[in-house]
């Protein structure tokens, strides 16, 4: 077997050392860098030679390129790389990789030119000052080709223990057997839906499943997926999700799956990895991620292969636990170890952003790499809230005057700040013109006004010339509004009609001073530009949830194919373990809340005192919440009652929970979209029943009626309600529902209280095997 590869991956992949450091430095951009390289090259001499292609190979490995630039006067071959600010701030672990790369180009060049000996220069241009440092080595070529073929002989031996690895793997899951006695119900048709896409030999395949809880959809994706990879030749799947819950639920089926493969006599053939967030995983939460701060990060790329080796030895998958005691046992940061065993792995498991975000890590990977990968994507209703705060970009004149106090402060000693703070002040009396001019507390604008946004510009750019002289450390406000404004100016740069650029000032009331201090917004309605690319970069993608009806819309707003294929699995449960009541002569509209306090709460002593046992009650807001909670004290005072609260962390909600036993009776109120109302399994008795006291639509007000007249404009005026207010608040419902039946076994009742339940077009949006009745 053969392989290639770039010059740049081999080096990227063989000669790292030193350091790992994160510190920020300011980067050229692609153009710039581009400028950069050329200027350097017109400023040699005649017989100058750019950009020549060169190969070379060792054994059965291909590596191939393009040095920058050779000068054959001189005898010497150049790697031109481009930076700002002071020469230190190239950090060494970059200087090495440079090194090697430009070695590897002079083995390269003397192999096709028949040099025996040659001069190596790394030329590093300051964009900002256009100045050059050259830094030269001379090299005998037997020297060069000794470095050339010890990082390719490294390269081979992974790339042949990844090819031994990756034949086993497929042998065993070409032969695997659904590791259950039986399918459930639905669980079968969605797994032949899943499998089927996966072995379409068009890439980019795309399959939305609504699958009710209580069918084993996670392993009812996993399995088909992985059982399809060995035919089509995927080199990943990765499984994303929303929640931690989601993390534990695709761990378990995946080792239902490796259980499955080792009663086969295929043993760990199959590599999980766990990916965790940053702040789950640190170590040294108040250490910053550099080698002169964090002892893990110093020496972390020395120290990477032996614990690189010794988690591939592991017999267990690379969770949290398993990589948190090699990574103790040789001194490396856990959370990066994880990020370098992506290239290892066969499963991945992580959150969402790790390939939808702007910056997502396994989406570059996949890109750079060119992988051909599986994505699962779990509870993919939710992706379109996680979508949209992805690209949505806040920037706030508070953080503003933080910045600028902060410049203030610095300038007295160091001069280098003053066109910080300059740029900072020319920003602050901008945006005080700007807000002069606005009449109402909220108003959306069609574009960000182009003396505002030359202003952030301005403040930005000089920013980044003071932190290529000093680079500012995490938590310097200058540095935060820097980032901040970076993100605010990118998305300016991409507004459309998918988004909406509005501006929120400081409501009369709390105003500090004449003129009110504002937020700028960049917000995202329709994330669909910006996520289309990724199914388009998977082979195949599974988004599965329990709601993800109706399919149009979460085609349309999630920017996936029209090809996209839709299945409904059936739900395992009957009509009659599900009791589920309108009281539609209460509405919960905001201007009959007074009035429905009472109602609700009578309704609800009543079937509490007709079946005592765990019932759960869900309200559109807290305000609503706690209105009707002081209802029930007064009126039914016996009653156990316990209230989710804004304030709560991860005690709380445990102690919340921890009340719903088999043998527990009382009443929770909580929100509606909250943290009870999805991902919480409550079987047998520690839930017999919801109360759902609202439609679940989103709250009338400025922001989303103008997110409802985007809609209108992107997909028609039939469509802009819906999708904005109907289609998200049914959902949530149908979600809190969905946490009283979770087996087959399981009986509760459930009661809509709204008479806009009554309407067709809101049933339509129910479970199909719902019964619907009356109260």
């Amino acid at each position: 077997m053969s392989y290639t590869v770039a010059v740049r991956a081999l080096c990227e992949f063989t000669a790292r050392s030193g350091d790992l450091d994160l510190r920020f430095t300011p980067a050229p951009s692609a153009l710039e860098g581009m400028a950069g390289h050329g200027l350097v090259q017109s400023s040699r001499g005649e017989g100058y030679e750019t950009e020549i292609s060169l190969s070379g190979r060792y054994e059965d490995l291909q590596v191939r390129g393009r040095a920058d630039g050779f000068d054959s006067q001189a005898g010497q071959l150049e790697e031109i790389k481009t930076y700002r600010g002071p020469f230190d701030g190239v950090r060494a672990h970059h200087r090495a990789l440079h090194w090697a790369q430009a070695r590897v180009y002079g083995h390269l060049l003397c192999q096709a030119r028949g040099l025996a000996r040659l001069r190596v220069a790394l030329v590093y241009f300051n964009v900002g000052t256009e100045q050059e440092t050259v830094l030269v080595e001379t090299h005998e070529a037997g020297a060069l080709k000794a470095f050339f073929e010890d990082l390719c002989a490294r390269f081979l031996e992974w790339s042949r223990g990844e090819a031994a690895h990756r034949r086993a793997r497929d042998a065993a899951l070409a032969a695997l057997r659904f590791p259950m006695a039986r399918f459930r119900a639905g669980q079968r048709e969605l797994a032949v839906a899943v499998y089927r896409s996966a072995r379409a030999e068009a890439g980019g395949r795309c399959l939305m499943a609504q699958a009710p809880t209580g069918i084993g959809k996670t392993l009812g994706t996993v399995f088909p997926m992985l059982k399809a990879s060995a035919g089509q030749g995927l080199d990943k799947l990765f499984f994303l999700t929303a929640k931690g819950t989601g993390h534990a639920l695709a761990l378990q089926a995946l080792a239902v799956v490796e259980n499955q493969l080792a009663a086969q006599s295929h043993p760990r053939v199959l590599r999980v990895l766990d990916v965790q967030a940053r702040d789950k995983v640190c170590q040294h939460p108040d250490k910053a991620c550099h080698g002169e701060s964090c002892p893990l990060a110093r020496g972390f790329y020395d120290r990477l292969p032996t614990a690189r080796a010794q988690a591939l030895a592991l017999a267990q998958p690379w969770d949290a636990t398993a990589l948190q005691t090699v990574a103790s046992r040789h001194q490396v940061c856990p959370y990066y170890l994880a990020q370098e065993l992506v290239r290892w792995s066969d499963v991945v498991v992580a959150d969402y952003h790790y390939y939808y975000d702007s910056s997502a890590m396994l989406y570059a990977l996949t890109q750079a790499q060119q992988w051909k990968v599986g994505v699962l994507v779990d509870e993919a209703h939710n992706l379109l809230e996680r979508g949209r705060r992805m690209y949505t970009a806040e920037l706030s004149q508070l953080a503003l005057t933080d910045a600028r106090r902060t410049a203030k402060a610095i300038q007295a000693d160091a001069v280098y700040m003053g066109p910080v703070s300059k740029a900072l002040d020319k920003l602050q009396r901008a945006w005080n013109a700007f807000n002069a001019e606005q009449a109402g507390d909220y108003q959306a604008y069609d574009a960000v006004p182009a003396a505002l946004l030359g202003a952030v510009q301005r403040a930005v750019g000089a920013i980044a010339d003071a932190q290529a002289d000093r680079p500012m450390l995490p938590g310097d406000p200058v540095l935060t509004f820097y980032l901040e404004a970076q993100q605010f100016m990118a998305l300016a740069e991409q507004l459309d009609s998918h988004a909406l650029f509005d501006v929120s000032l400081a409501p009369a009331r709390v105003r500090p001073r004449k003129t009110p201090a504002s937020t700028l917004c960049i917000r995202n309605v329709i994330p669909a530009p910006h996520l289309a690319a990724r199914p388009a970069g998977a082979h195949a993608t599974g988004l599965f949830s329990g709601t993800v009806s109706p399919p149009d819309f979460y085609r349309d707003i999630l920017g996936l194919p029209q090809h996209t294929g839709w299945i409904e699995a059936a739900a395992p449960f009957q009509a009659e373990q599900l009791d589920v009541q309108i009281a539609d002569h209460i509405s919960t509209r905001w201007r009959d809340r007074e009035r429905s306090l009472q109602p609700i709460v009578d309704m609800v002593a009543r079937q509490y005192g007709r079946a005592p046992g765990n019932y759960l009650c869900f309200f559109s807001s807290f305000d609503y919440l706690q209105r009707v909670a002081e209802c029930m004290r007064r009126a039914h005072p016996q009653l156990p009652v316990w209230l989710q609260t804004p304030s709560m962390d991860e005690t709380d909600r445990a102690d919340f929970l921890a009340r719903f036993t088999e043998a527990g009776q009382g009443i929770g109120f909580a929100v509606l979209g909250g943290a009870f109302a999805e991902g919480v399994d409550l079987p047998g008795r520690c839930l017999i029943g919801a109360f759902v006291a609202t439609l679940g639509l989103p709250q009338v007000n400025p922001v989303n009626e103008q997110m409802k007249r985007a809609m209108d404009a992107h997909f028609g005026a039939d469509k802009g309600y819906d999708y904005t207010y109907l289609y998200p608040g049914l959902r949530k419902v149908v979600q809190a529902a969905g946490r009283v039946i979770r087996t087959e076994a399981d009986q509760g009742v459930v009661f809509l209280i709204d008479d806009r339940y009554r309407r067709g077009k809101v049933q339509a949006l129910l479970p199909h095997w719902w019964r619907v009745g009356g109260n």
